[in-house]
């Protein structure tokens, strides 16, 4: 499994596979080749059907410093079926550097030609029985797993939580209209104002203002997706902020989120253009699952069945952008997501007292990944199916 580092990454929005993964991997190919005066960029995929709806264009285009021609397709020849190829043309328009960019998700790339550091495995498990294995063996807990391999990880978590606060903070004070033509208003401020004495839908409109900052392209953190950023944006402002704990704590709590969420993007995936919003909504819950019982010091047992839950009850779940804008219906399955959280962390510490768990953590990642394998190409980030085919606009 690659470093947990990997999992969280700040960066603008609106979406981790279509603004951050592009961004990255554009600056990359300038760092590389150098300054052309011309580029051509292929989409591909999930890239090229919804990402005019993305800003992936924008982006590309502030990123990459010459003038940019853009190709939008829906079939390659690659393995992967979410990527774009970039171009570096000379001033008589000849190609002289191509790169081929995989957008794996969480804003995470593979490019063919190239090999980085970030792509490297630096777990050697695989899933997370053979993690207890070794946890058993070794006498550790969760956190001295990872402290093992990645000893100086918490410094950056640090920084990651603080950005995650910074973001709800701003979209809790923020109004107006979101970015595109839904012309959809900002809710996280007015939720928030509502909320008196219900914590229930104060921590909603945590979620809601960190997504509305991701669909303003502002600065958010892939937890694992930013599609998915408001749940884990959510908890760690209630963590830090309504509940008083120390950055450093729920800085540890990520890393024990990350875990999980590492065993998901290894033996699944967390990209909404291969499994679905199960993949993405569906492990930001798993993932904040196992950080708030961890939080509350329950035991392993208990950790692994809160994010089993959690995932498992979003199997199925498809990723339908209306318009391809990470809004509808994405802000408000973020906001249910952090309530699953808190609902689901309290079932598994009750039931653990009562029996044994039946299903495992690594049967439900099993699960997803072949739920998200026979779900429809039109119900995964295409704007083809579900709710994005059916939404009519509201009449004037």
């Amino acid at each position: 499994m690659q470093a947990i580092r990997e999992l969280y990454k700040i960066g603008r929005g609106p979406s981790s596979s279509h603004t951050l993964a592009p961004e990255r991997a554009c600056r990359l190919f300038v760092q590389e080749f150098g300054n052309y005066p011309y580029y051509v960029v292929e989409l591909y995929g999930s890239l090229s059907l919804t990402g005019k709806g993305h800003n992936t264009d924008l982006i590309i285009q502030d990123t990459l410093p010459g003038e940019v021609e853009f190709k939008w397709n829906l079939e390659w020849k690659e393995s992967f079926p979410n990527g774009f190829y970039v171009k570096a043309l000379n001033e008589k328009k000849e190609v002289e550097h191509v790169w081929t960019v995989f957008s794996l998700g969480g804003g995470s790339i593979q490019v063919l030609e190239k090999h980085f550091d970030f792509n490297d495995e630096v777990y050697p498990e695989k899933n997370f029985n053979e993690i207890k294995t070794v946890l058993e063996k070794k006498q550790w807990d969760l956190l001295d797993y990872v402290l093992f391999y990645e000893p100086n990880i918490l410094s950056y978590l640090k920084e990651v939580i603080l950005a995650e606060v910074h973001s709800v903070s701003n979209g809790l004070r923020s109004e107006g209209l979101l970015p595109g033509n839904l012309k959809l208003a900002r809710s996280a401020k007015d939720l928030f104002e509502l909320a008196k004495g219900d914590e229930r839908l104060q921590i909603m409109s945590y979620a809601y203002a960190a997504n509305e900052e991701n669909a303003s392209m502002k600065t958010v953190v892939t937890a694992p997706t930013l599609g998915s950023c408001g749940i884990i944006a959510a908890l760690s402002y209630y963590l830090v902020v309504d509940q008083g704990y120390p950055v450093s704590t729920v800085a540890k709590a990520l890393a024990i989120g990350g875990v999980f969420g590492n065993v998901i993007k290894q033996n699944a995936t967390i990209s909404g253009a291969v499994g679905g919003c199960q993949a993405e909504v569906g492990s930001a819950v798993s993932m904040a699952c196992a950080m708030l019982a961890w939080i509350r010091k329950e035991n392993l047992e208990v950790i692994e069945s809160a994010a089993e839950i959690g995932m498992e009850h979003h199997l199925g779940l498809t990723c339908d952008p209306v318009q391809g804008y990470v809004m509808i219906p994405c802000i408000e399955r973020n906001s249910q997501g952090i309530v699953r959280v808190f609902d689901s962390v309290h079932l598994a510490t009750t039931l653990r007292k009562i029996k044994k768990g039946r299903i495992d953590f690594d049967t439900i990642v099993e699960t997803m990944n072949e739920t998200g394998r026979v779900m429809a190409v039109q119900l995964r980030e295409t704007s083809e199916g579900g709710l994005a085919k059916f939404y009519k606009e509201p009449e004037c």
